[in-house]
């Protein structure tokens, strides 16, 4: 029985449970005497509290608390007791601190109750006034407002020009000046924020919570509340989608803790959907390009300046302009990030933050200076094609972008793509074709885990990650297994839970390379135990050998150059006498690696869309998506992550948009039947191509994730198939019907 299960494509291991209901979830957790909790959210965007009224709530019987900034205890003074791993530059955020309110929606109270509709009506009751002041959400009108964005936000590298993009765009005898918008955006992932906390006998907290890392919320409610580590436990075995949303802790985490530890009660709090706006999000953005070039394409010059949205307590960073100077030989590159203050709440990193929304951008003016070049995209693109990263001065640890490039054109059959627009059609419908370049960050973080072999074979491996559902659990079973040569179901992998060896936040696209790494090295230390014993045995048939002269595979160890010398795992454990071998290992990224080499991942991306021309109705009617990411650990749960990723990408380019009411500072379409996703009915064939990308420098694995990089292209893939088919260019996402028909109201921008 072969076990070499890396690189194949294995279904879910934890697929049974969710398919038939099995998998808990944060809101779902039970407990005897357990209470509701209910929010109640401000209905201004600026101003202050002038008096709340809980008495009609408090004299409902059941109704156990009304918590308000007026009777909160108190809690830690410091902003850095609130500062969590994902946390940026400013003063995050504090539930019911004060009478303050900066933003809509703003979590004003607390009901409690013994049943979760009793709370829901009890919070219908209270009485809220406000003094209200101006507030400011228009992130256009406010551009002259705007900052340059600090630093603080661990991992974010601020923007580094080179050269001199304005001296080299005046004398350049091809350029390009366009500015674009983009949209709020919130995640919207199916299971809505809710947090249970259970008030065990002895006053300790077990917390389930729907969170992309529960250290990080283990850490943020011990420095809070003032509890030791060992009085809180927290974890979170399945997520129903997270895409960022939960990799800081969102409020009702603070508010459930408050309220059991102030009642002395277990307490679940659930957020609604409409409260699901009620905190970050993808941020809106502004965003002007300058491109220039030689008459064959040789670009001279690169100019990127963004404005992005932040809140008034917190400076929200993304690495927005950095993506051109990266991805295109040029040696002059001018790059701008400005932060603008509006009464929201502070954005939020949502898959390939500041990536999916700038390389919009600069795909699409790309594709914008092919045109004026009268070149074809594809090659515009392979005649900048940076052989190493030009703002770090660095090679890349492996690149096949250009693999990509080949392989999704040959695929797409982009060779048959006339260059006119509007050239290509079927009757009244218009057919465009676009394709744009993506790239994204393959990082590796510090990460544990713990791997237990028992005498019967069994293996249990554990680390405190989270799978919000891009198959953790699948893959690092398959890591382990194939390490130690057992059959899958004779493995099993725990996370989400902070009793395992600490792990990093689920995001960035990092888990796979990171918790793989230690899951790898675990495992290869409880192998190399189980070959010590082995040798030890009586007769033992590898006495002489050496680890590197014997494999682990169908649950044998045997000799590589004789295969008659085997000798099962478990007769190895019975005859040693050993109960169980444990062994915990930490993988640390290879320093030295990091310092020499840019690590990315990269795609190419060729769309078809189908333009009504009366009615400017746009269908993506096929997508290419080719993507060069390292060694893939499973095509299976990888091709889903990919196309997961370019339904959202269509999506963004077509539908998806935060609509602000600037008179009263609110997101409106706070529902999902307002916010707009791609749905079954808008997705039509999409082709997923993994090139061949071997690399020996990013880790043992040789890996990369993929979680975030097949979003990345789509919206300006989308977006250049607009123009291909209908000679209209649409600068601002999202690409609707009144926009492609030159309807809609230009966008006053105040600079």
């Amino acid at each position: 029985m072969k076990t070499d299960y890396i690189g194949k494509p294995v279904d879910r291991v934890d697929g049974p449970l969710k398919v038939t209901g099995k998998a808990k979830y944060a809101a779902e957790f039970g407990a005897d005497g357990l209470t509701y909790g209910y929010v109640v959210s401000s209905n201004i965007a600026s101003g202050k509290i002038k008096n709340i009224n809980s008495m009609p709530a408090l004299e409902l019987k059941g109704v156990l608390q009304v918590f308000t900034h007026e009777n909160v205890p108190t809690l830690a003074w410091f902003d850095k007791s609130y500062k969590d791993d994902d946390a940026v530059d400013g003063s995050p955020f504090r539930p019911l601190h004060s009478a303050k309110i900066t933003h809509s929606m703003q979590p004003v109270a607390l009901v409690v109750a013994d049943t979760f509709e009793l709370a829901r009506y009890a919070a219908s009751l209270i009485e809220v006034t406000y003094d209200e002041d101006a507030h400011t959400t228009n992130l256009e009108q406010n551009l002259s407002k705007s900052f340059k964005a600090p630093t603080g936000k661990t991992g974010y590298k601020p923007p580094v020009s080179r050269g001199n993009a304005e001296e080299a765009f005046a004398k350049a005898p091809v350029k390009i000046e366009s500015t674009y918008i983009h949209s709020a955006e919130h995640h919207n992932p199916m299971e809505i924020f809710a947090t249970t906390v259970i008030v065990e006998p002895d006053g300790k907290l077990t917390i389930y919570d729907k969170t992309q890392g529960v250290t990080n919320c283990l850490n943020y409610v011990t420095k809070i509340f003032g509890l030791s580590a060992n009085e809180v436990r927290v974890m979170s075995p399945f997520m129903g989608g997270g895409f960022g949303s939960g990799l800081r802790p969102q409020y009702q985490l603070f508010l459930a803790v408050l309220a059991a530890q102030e009642l002395k009660r277990s307490v679940r709090v659930s957020l609604t959907r409409q409260q699901m706006f009620s905190f970050g999000h993808r941020p809106a953005n502004v965003q002007q390009l300058a491109l220039s070039a030689d008459q064959d394409g040789t670009l001279q010059s690169i100019t990127h300046k963004a404005y992005g949205e932040t809140s008034l307590f917190e400076n929200y960073t993304e690495a927005v302009v950095n993506w051109a100077g990266l991805l295109y030989q040029c040696e002059n590159v001018n790059v701008d990030y400005q932060l603008v203050k509006l009464n929201t709440y502070t954005p939020m990193d949502m898959r390939a933050p500041g990536s999916a929304s700038g390389m919009h951008a600069i795909e699409s003016a790309m594709d914008e200076l092919a045109y004026k070049l009268k070149m074809d995209p594809l090659a515009l693109r392979l005649k900048n094609y940076a052989e190493r990263d030009q703002n770090d001065k660095k090679p890349f640890s492996s690149k096949a972008l250009r693999a990509c490039y080949q392989e999704g054109a040959a695929k797409f059959g982009w060779d048959k793509r006339s260059m006119e627009p509007r050239s290509m059609r079927e009757g009244n419908t218009l057919i465009g074709w676009g394709m744009a370049t993506g790239v994204w960050d393959a990082l590796q973080m510090k990460a544990a885990a713990k791997a237990v072999l028992t005498a019967d074979g069994k293996l249990i491996v554990g680390s405190g990650t989270s799978d919000i559902g891009t198959g953790t659990y699948t893959i690092m079973t398959q890591i382990a297994a194939q390490t130690l040569g057992l059959p899958l179901e004779d493995v099993t992998f725990k996370l989400g839970d902070t009793l395992l060896s600490e792990a990093p936040l689920q995001g960035g696209s990092w888990t796979a390379a990171s918790v793989g790494s230690a899951v790898l090295a675990a495992c290869e230390a409880i192998k190399e135990k189980v070959f010590k014993l082995a040798q030890k045995l009586k007769n033992s048939p590898f006495t002489d050998a050496d680890l590197q002269q014997v494999s682990f595979d169908g649950g044998l160890i045997t000799h590589k150059l004789d295969a008659s010398k085997a000798i099962e795992i478990v007769t190895v454990m019975k005859q040693s006498g050993e109960v169980s071998i444990e062994e915990e290992a930490t993988n640390i990224p290879n320093l030295l690696h990091m310092l020499e080499y840019s690590f990315n991942t990269h795609s190419a991306v060729f769309v078809e869309v189908k333009v009504d021309e009366d009615l400017g109705t746009v269908i993506v009617s096929r997508v290419v998506s080719a993507i060069a990411g390292g060694k893939v650990l499973n095509p299976k749960t990888a091709r889903s992550q990919i196309l997961g990723a370019v339904v959202w990408g269509i999506g963004m380019a077509l539908e998806e948009e935060s609509v602000i009411d600037n008179n009263f500072g609110r997101f409106m379409n706070h529902n999902l039947a307002e916010y707009h996703v791609a749905v079954n009915k808008d997705i039509n064939d999409i082709e997923v191509i993994f090139v061949e990308e071997k690399d020996d420098v990013i880790n043992p694995l040789g890996i990369k994730g993929l979680g975030e990089i097949g979003i990345v292209g789509v919206a300006g893939a989308v977006a250049n198939a607009v123009f291909h088919a209908t000679g209209k260019r649409v600068r601002q996402l999202p690409i609707t019907l009144d926009k492609v028909l030159g309807l809609e109201k230009e966008v006053e921008l105040n600079f």
